[in-house]
Parts: structure tokens; sequence; C-alpha cells
């Protein structure tokens, strides 16, 4: 992974601010709390379609996808 550490947090990513303050409010804090996550987890938490797709987006830029996959 492109210089991300798994225990480093979300903002990390460069998640828009408005998501990562709502991934936080989830108790989701690290870049492995989000990625033991499927895509049903975060609309589950009330996330929609398009901060999902921006969270994978960011995700897939560092090498790595939800639900543990990497590149």
């Amino acid at each position: 992974m492109r210089n991300i550490n798994v225990e480093d947090p979300i903002s990390k990513l460069g998640i828009n601010d408005d998501v990562v303050d709502l991934l936080n409010k989830n108790d989701i804090n690290t870049i492995d709390d989000l990625w033991k996550l499927k895509r049903k987890d975060l609309k589950e938490l009330s996330f929609t379609s398009d901060q999902i797709n921006h969270i994978i987006i960011k995700m897939q830029l560092k090498g790595m996808d939800l639900n543990h996959k990497k590149y």
C-alpha cells in the first residue's frame, strides 16, 4: 500500500471532511476500521451511494478496497 498504514486515521485517505466526520461518528476511525467494512455495512450506517463511491475511489487510489481487498 502506497505509504499507508492501516492504523493511520481515515483522514490520510483524502476523504472529504464531512464523510470523515460521519465515519468518526460511527466509530470508524482508522483505515483498518474502514477496510473491514463492505458497501452494505456503510449503507446500513446511512451513507449515501455518492459518499460510499467517494470512499471507494479514495481507497482504490491507495491500492485498497472495502472488504480487505488489496491491489
